[in-house]
């Protein structure tokens, strides 16, 4: 085995952990994204969880007042930007149902939002009629938390058929029941920087710049290395050692546990390959030291520090929010060197609603292909319906700030490529003990790999099982 990767220490356990993927902090929190699509203002998920920060739905407080003067509330829990309330869906919902009305109650935080759900899903008590799981959750609430959902599968208009199927398979239990309806998916690109590419030697013609690292990370490095040799003073390849780990490990067919959901980080040939992809850009000081989604991160754009960021969908609004005028139609996107995905999400109704069948009835409307594409005409999150990804809305779809290029057909043509990983219930800790611990530490502190993945074995026991 590669010294970088001791795959041959002890198995340990995983502990429940925050998932990166969008800022204020977590692997699945909250991002401020906004980016203006060529017909309005586009704001986009973070991943991990994969949905920016909280949408002003409310007057007072984080839930929406009611309009309608129905006979029945339904709550709907949400984490970070799902686009319903921004698209205008709840109100359009109401004025088609009068005895309707919806609270949306929006936490900011993806990661303070599952760890308040997590116990009322336990307890039974104190939950939405509607609650949005995150992907990197549903491997828990398909199996621990499975007794607490609906069978949405058997709810009126419901066609499991009609999502990508690897996507109602994330939300389907051991006994066949669909507990959540496919949100968004967050399939990956790379995001460059036309203008360094340009000082760099390097080609700017989004085509030219994918077939430098068409299908394999390596050519990716490989590029990193011109790049870093003739590099602008103060810039650096690529953003984040931890995001580009997670970039090569969602193209794997095998991640954090196996096909049970069992925890087998530590034998996980994905692992291996983005654990010694990460080391030798850090190693070979291809990036530029930060940590996603954390305040030297933002300002990163701003400054113009970094070439290039691995880009799932929502990340394009975390682009323009931070990078500023001066980076307007300087950035584009080009293929990632193997397809991939990066965030996403689900609707779920629990049995403890009060009002199980109009939820779900609000769920399947939400979530199908009509109401996917003007969520992604709004703010931005690719649909995760079949027939969503096809609509004109999303195959047309371009963002003034990165200027002709057809993000649209970009991710929807990479969404047809995804292959996802099993999840284990407990990935979002190892995940973030590797990419915000053990891999700064390289990156920062030359930190030799074997002591740094071993110190993070080590952290993973403490924060698992055993």
């Amino acid at each position: 085995m590669p010294s970088s990767h001791p795959l041959s220490a002890p198995r340990p356990r995983q502990p429940h952990a925050r998932p990166p993927g969008a800022a204020p902090r977590p692997r699945s929190g909250p991002v401020r994204l906004a980016a203006a699509l060529a017909t309005g203002v586009l704001l986009l998920t973070g991943c991990a969880f994969q949905h920016g920060p909280a949408a002003a739905v409310a007057t007072e407080g984080p839930t929406a007042r009611p309009t309608n003067a129905g006979t029945i509330t339904l709550t709907v829990g949400e984490f970070g930007t799902f686009g319903y309330h921004e698209a205008g869906l709840y109100d359009e919902y109401m004025a088609a149902h009068p005895d309707i009305n919806i609270h949306a109650q929006a936490t900011q935080d993806g990661q303070t939002y599952w760890d308040a759900l997590s116990p009322k899903l336990a307890s039974g008590t104190g939950l939405a009629d509607i609650q949005a799981v995150e992907v990197g959750y549903i491997a828990q609430a398909t199996s621990t938390y499975a007794d607490a959902f609906t069978d949405l599968g058997k709810a009126s208009g419901v066609d499991p058929k009609a999502w990508l199927p690897w996507k109602s398979q994330q939300a389907t239990t051991t006994d066949g029941a669909l507990i959540g309806l496919g949100t968004d998916v967050a399939p990956m690109a790379i995001c460059y920087r036309k203008d360094l590419f340009k000082q760099a030697g390097l080609p700017t013609d989004r085509d030219a710049v994918a077939a430098l690292w068409q299908g394999d990370w390596n050519k990716f490095l490989d590029v990193g290395r011109q790049y870093q040799a003739v590099a602008p003073a103060g810039t650096a390849f690529t953003d984040s050692v931890g995001g580009l780990f997670n970039a090569v490990l969602s193209s794997e067919p095998q991640q954090y546990s196996d096909a049970s959901g069992k925890l087998d980080y530590q034998d996980s040939p994905g692992v291996k390959k983005a654990w010694d992809i990460a080391v030798k850009a850090a190693q070979d000081k291809l990036t530029a030291g930060l940590t996603q989604f954390q305040g030297d991160w933002n300002t990163g754009f701003f400054l113009s520090r970094f070439a290039t960021v691995v880009c799932p969908s929502w990340m394009t609004g975390v682009i323009s929010s931070n990078s500023g005028d001066a980076g307007q139609g300087q950035w584009d996107i080009a293929q990632a060197p193997a397809a991939g995905n990066w965030g996403g999400a689900f609707l779920t109704v629990p049995k403890a609603s009060a009002h199980p069948k109009e939820a779900a009835a609000l769920a399947a409307w939400l979530t199908a292909p009509a109401q996917q594409a003007k969520v992604f005409a709004k703010v931005g999150n690719l649909p995760s319906t079949v027939a969503g990804l096809k609509e004109p809305a999303v195959q047309g779809g371009k963002l003034a700030y990165f200027g002709d290029t057809p993000v649209g057909q970009i991710y929807a043509a990479a969404a047809q490529y995804i292959r996802p990983a099993p999840i284990g219930k407990d990935d979002g800790t190892v995940k973030t003990v590797l990419t915000e611990t053990a891999l700064p530490s390289i990156e920062r502190s030359g930190t030799d790999p074997k002591t740094a993945w071993n110190n993070a074995v080590k952290l993973i026991k403490q924060k698992t099982d055993g």
